[in-house]
């Protein structure tokens, strides 16, 4: 039998030889092509890529000259700003448009090296320029004197000296001028997620605080040995009733009187010497909220009637539960404003319970309470509380390095969010309304 041409030249088979002179010419075209233009519209797509799965470990501290904001959200007006044909490119990949509320930091930014805080140039919108002087003053001061708090063994009250302070460090002041803070237990870190929920949350009602570690000599070892405290902003015009007994008030005022009090607002005139009568009806609302998201039991509920509390809870070891039965005994702690603001309330305290699980969410803390704050109910609606605290965190360095930064707060971020979304139910159930509120 003839052999075929092909087989007896030793060419390979025609549609190979043809397949192989295309792709010869397709390179040698390639080598000719003009380099990509410069400048924006020349970039590569792929930078534009939506952000990639957030990684098991905190990422790397960010680069200084930038500032700090979160993928997905919407850019400052002071920061950079968004190309037009962005969402045109990531529709072009076949990739979604981000989230507002993506809750991965973009690391864009910080304080120089050693900063204890880090605003980037820009700070969360939600703290006010006084929450920031008083951060750093909490965060960088130098101690320069102790005072014991009765009654609190573990708390220290300290006088700071900030650095380019133009007044000399004073030993012997009295925190009037507000210069001084209280440092608190390890186990009390939570007060600083209260403080920035407080300020994302825009009730604006708890005091400035900060995680930090202390080296100064004047204190004791126990606060020098490397742990994390917290550090809260001494109020000084906090007003205490002279009662050493109830000393933790500003006005003296019962679980009977404060739910007829509740009931009866706007229904009949404020009878003379009810107790805290300045405090405008609704702080209350604020303080029901805040305290239901962080399980705060000890103003509204020390007693722990609203759930049943292991054995290890304080209101068990001190005997009060006991007195669920007689609600007459019942009385509210904490319930403190301050002088140059007498209808307002002030939250001190704030640390909580982290922990509680959802079957033991105590809801007497919300009875009675017939509206909430808008804006706060707007932010728990959003679904940006996680995004937003993850934001505002992230501003205390020494917070967020000795939790594990995002993946170490995330549960606890989550645990409020369900909490929000508990919350909701209850208002929605109860046919409550969300109003306007005073700053």
């Amino acid at each position: 039998m003839a052999q075929r041409p092909w087989r007896r030249t030793g060419l390979k088979h025609p549609p190979l030889l043809a397949l192989g002179v295309l792709l010869a010419l397709a390179l040698l075209a390639l080598t000719h092509l003009p380099p990509p233009p410069s400048g924006d519209h020349g970039r590569a797509r792929s930078l534009r890529m939506a952000p990639a799965p957030i990684s098991p470990s905190p990422p790397p501290w960010p680069r200084q000259d930038t500032a700090t904001t979160l993928c997905g959200d919407k850019p400052s007006s002071r920061g950079t700003r968004r190309r037009h044909g962005d969402s045109r490119r990531l529709r072009e990949l076949g990739t979604r448009s981000p989230s507002p509320c993506v809750e991965r930091p973009c690391w864009r930014g910080g304080p120089q090296h050693g900063d204890r805080l880090r605003f980037g140039g820009t700070a969360p919108p939600w703290l006010s320029d006084d929450d920031i002087q008083k951060m750093k003053l909490l965060a960088q001061g130098q101690v320069v004197s102790k005072t014991r708090v009765p009654a609190h063994g573990q708390v220290l009250r300290v006088r700071l000296h900030a650095e380019g302070d133009p007044q000399p460090p004073s030993p012997g002041g009295d925190c009037r001028d507000g210069r001084c803070g209280l440092i608190k237990r390890p186990g009390d870190l939570y007060e600083v997620v209260a403080f920035h929920l407080d300020r994302v949350l825009g009730l604006n009602r708890s005091l400035p605080a900060v995680a930090r570690r202390f080296s100064s000599p004047i204190l004791p070892y126990s606060y020098t040995n490397g742990a994390t405290r917290p550090i809260i902003w001494w109020a000084p015009d906090v007003q205490h009733l002279e009662d050493t007994n109830n000393d933790q008030n500003s006005c003296a005022m019962g679980w009977l009187q404060y739910q007829e009090m509740l009931r009866t607002h706007g229904k009949a005139p404020v009878v003379v010497g009810t107790p805290c009568k300045s405090i405008q009806h609704g702080e209350w609302g604020r303080l029901a909220l805040f305290d239901f998201l962080l399980q705060v039991h000890d103003r509204l509920d020390r007693y722990c009637c609203g759930f049943e509390p292991d054995p290890s809870e304080p209101c068990v070891e001190e005997m009060l539960h006991e007195k669920c039965r007689n609600p007459a005994e019942l009385l509210l702690v904490h319930i403190l404003v301050r002088s140059s603001a007498p209808s307002q309330l002030v939250f001190i305290d704030n640390a909580g319970q982290p922990q509680q699980p959802e079957a033991k969410l105590n809801f007497r803390l919300l009875q009675g309470i017939d509206s909430f704050p808008e804006a706060a109910v707007a932010v728990l609606r959003s679904g940006c509380l996680g995004r937003r605290l993850l934001e505002s965190l992230y501003v205390d360095r020494e917070l967020w390095d000795s939790q594990g930064g995002d993946e170490g707060l995330r549960p606890l971020l989550r645990t409020l969010e369900r909490r929000g979304q508990v919350l909701l139910r209850y208002l929605q159930q109860h046919n409550l309304t969300a109003r306007g509120t005073p700053r």
